[in-house]
């Protein structure tokens, strides 16, 4: 087989699958668009994702704005960090990531490197465009987000939002109250983001515009085991970690309970969204041998993160690509917008049993402190209330300030007072995945090529659940009764949400080689018998095996081949 990248695309473009965006215009790089089928088998594999967070692990989604106010991302370091290291050709003037640059001739961990370490790296490397020698370049930063303004006259900055968390964060208070102040809780998000990359040339791997779907798991930060965590206990998959990657070992074969029992996998959740993964993978199609999931190495693990591991799927064209991230984000992301808006991001903890405790109380004089401080009488008092005094007075700080209050300004009581909680701070587990990533791989790993009878036969073997068109319906003719029949089988079907494609154009042969193409599993067709004894032909994509079943029972025995609850190989034997 040629390159399968260029098959795959080609297969994809042709049947409707991707196409180039504003394609009349020349199209730019970084933005794709969804064709009939790829946007159901997008919308398909989004649906399967949901079964699993939404119906599975019982976690709400919501839906947050794409552009966001400047203030969220400055709190999310976005603002200042988000950018990569890029450099301009000075011979083309093609802008290139210098990193890429250095990784593609051998220097391994090239984001880490300084800019001036970049700057003398990719000195004497060709430029990606033009093959001249890069030279004496400037590396410099890149902020990738794109930026907007906020009403006329651009009166407030804002940003298409480069990933959809930050929306949960910002709405965690709401959401806490929602779940009833109970830990842990979640919810996800489906959506677009936003990154000005700066010289995507990886089809559907890097994009300027692209879909995520993340979910935000919140939970006491001392109690970090999954109450399911026997769901996955057993489940055995290939870690590839620090100590393995860095020694230059294959990854360890291990079950969830080995992983974190030695200390692998930081903790049961961690290891949980692992597995849990690593089972949707298997239901989108994604070939077992070409999947592995890789920890993050010391030097690019975020610095707040306890662990981080990666989702790769192996692509012939690009290698390992990283699909998904799973992460213990700790507290930043509350903690940062916390600082950020003022707003407390916890969450009232009840303890077992109550106890008392005796607290000192600072209570202002208002009347002697509004006169003397005016305008900044009531910060002050605010202040107080945290401060510690001395005998002659206390100290505060306020917009940067220092203030010394004398002790005859404001009174201190001791208090027993009864305290029944505390306010926690959660820590955040967060799966992201890459929904475009993972689609383009399924289409790569369903691809398939064979000769029959002298032509070649390509097949998409995509899963029965996220299969675009389900089953085909084919009269044999259109006539003598067979097209009424036809049409009665795909009503049929239509009612019981199975996704049905009527073709009665062509032999059908080209018919069944036409639905191969884009994947549909099953096939029915009807036929002179049909009128005799009510039976139809179901034929199978993957084998190419057909059997006759009752017409009236069409819908259900589908329904069952497409839910897994029955094989084809069991239709085969009752036959």
């Amino acid at each position: 087989m040629a390159d399968i990248y260029d098959n795959v695309i080609e297969l994809a473009r042709r049947r409707g699958f991707v196409w180039p965006s504003s394609e009349c215009y020349g199209s730019v790089a970084g933005f794709i668009d969804y064709g009939p089928l790829g946007a159901m088998l997008k919308r398909k594999i989004e649906n399967l994702w949901r079964n699993f967070y939404i119906i599975q692990e019982g976690y709400y989604e919501i839906e947050a704005p794409t552009i966001g106010v400047e203030s969220i991302y400055i709190a999310s370091g976005h603002v200042k960090g988000f950018a990569d290291k890029m450099c301009q050709c000075p011979h083309c003037r093609e802008y290139h990531r210098a990193d890429h640059i250095a990784e593609e001739h051998g220097t391994m961990g090239a984001d880490a490197l300084s800019l001036e370490a970049l700057k003398d790296c990719i000195a004497g490397l060709p430029c990606p465009s033009c093959g001249e020698s890069m030279g004496d370049v400037e590396v410099f930063h890149f902020n990738l987000m794109f930026q907007t303004g906020i009403g006329p006259g651009s009166q407030r900055t804002g940003y298409l939002r480069p990933e959809t968390a930050q929306g949960i964060f910002t709405d965690f208070n709401r959401l806490s109250r929602f779940y009833r102040e109970k830990l842990p809780f979640g919810a996800v998000q489906i959506g677009k983001s936003y990154r000005n990359e700066i010289s995507p040339r990886q089809g559907m791997i890097r994009l300027r515009e692209f879909t995520q779907a993340e979910a935000e798991i919140f939970i006491h930060p001392e109690h970090k085991n999954h109450p399911a965590f026997s769901r996955y206990a057993d489940y055995v998959i290939p870690l590839w970690g620090q100590t393995q990657q860095m020694a230059g070992d294959a990854p360890v074969t291990t079950s969830m309970r080995g992983a974190v029992d030695s200390g692998l996998v930081a903790n049961e959740y961690v290891a949980y969204y692992i597995a849990l993964t690593h089972e949707i993978l298997m239901s989108v199609g994604i070939n077992p041998d070409k999947l592995r999931f890789r920890q993050h190495l010391p030097t690019e693990c975020a610095h707040y993160a306890l662990d981080c591991w990666d989702a790769e799927i192996y692509s012939e064209r690009f290698g390992w690509v990283e699909t998904v991230g799973i992460a213990d984000r700790t507290d930043y992301d509350l903690r940062a917008h916390s600082a950020e808006s003022g707003d407390a991001f916890t969450v009232f903890i009840p303890y077992s049993e109550s106890r008392t405790e005796t607290q000192r109380r600072i209570i202002p004089d208002m009347g002697a402190l509004g006169p003397q401080y005016r305008g900044k009488a009531k910060p002050i008092a605010d202040a107080l209330t945290a401060a510690e005094p001395t005998d002659e007075g206390a100290t505060v700080t306020v917009d940067g300030k220092e203030y010394f209050i004398p002790a005859d300004l404001f009174e201190v009581r001791e208090e027993t007072v009864e305290i029944r909680g505390e306010e926690i701070m959660p820590h955040v587990i967060e799966p992201s995945y890459g929904i475009d990533r993972i689609l383009y791989c399924a289409l790569e790993h369903a691809y398939d090529e064979e000769e029959v009878e002298g032509e070649i036969r390509r097949i998409l073997h995509f899963p029965p659940p996220i299969a675009p068109v389900q089953v085909a319906v084919f009269p044999l003719v259109n006539r003598d009764g067979l097209e009424e029949i036809s049409r009665e089988i795909t009503a049929d079907l239509t009612l019981h949400n199975i996704l049905t494609q009527y073709d009665d154009n062509g032999a059908i042969g080209r018919r069944y080689r036409r639905q191969d193409e884009i994947g549909t599993p099953y096939a029915i067709t009807i036929d002179y018998d049909t009128l005799e004894d009510r039976t139809v032909t179901l034929r199978d994509r993957d084998s190419m095996e057909q059997v006759r079943i009752p017409a009236d029972t069409v819908s259900g025995t589908l329904g069952e081949l497409i839910r897994g609850k029955k094989q084809f190989a069991d239709l085969k034997n009752e036959e």
